[in-house]
């Protein structure tokens, strides 16, 4: 799988979010239904990635405009049904600006299709911050 540079993705991400908060409701693309784990993120956790389910096929995404509130995908795959699962550092995750420690937050996945038509999703999770036990 080919990266992108640093610069490149800040770009594409300036570029996808100028296009989808400042563009009129109408040339919006369209939602997506998505299911993120986990959907209790504490941020005293070991995981490494968050993954979001969506329901749109796999080979219809362009892989390098996905984000997850401004962070760059890391991985991907196509679930058992053919649609697209995308991966994010858990760690960018559990640093992001403005983050509720004990209350809901809403994750919102934004990217495009192959063929240019962008797409959202959006999902509440909680943050919580607690020391499992053991450790």
């Amino acid at each position: 799988m080919k990266k992108l540079s640093g610069t490149t993705m800040k770009i594409a991400c300036t570029v996808l979010f100028a296009f989808l908060f400042f563009h009129p409701a109408a040339s919006y693309g369209f939602d997506t239904t998505i299911d993120i784990a986990p959907n209790v993120l504490n941020i005293q956790s070991q995981g490494t990635v968050v993954t979001v389910h969506t329901d749109i096929g796999y080979s219809l995404v362009d892989v390098y405009t996905v984000y997850l509130n401004g962070i760059a995908i890391d991985a991907w795959k196509a679930d058992q049904l053919g649609n697209f699962v995308a991966k994010f550092p858990m760690d960018e995750v559990k640093v992001l600006d403005g983050l509720v420690i004990g209350g809901w937050n809403t994750l919102q996945i934004v990217g495009l299709t192959v063929g240019g038509e962008p797409f959202v999703g959006a999902q509440e999770i909680k943050v919580i911050d607690v020391i499992p036990q053991g450790r």
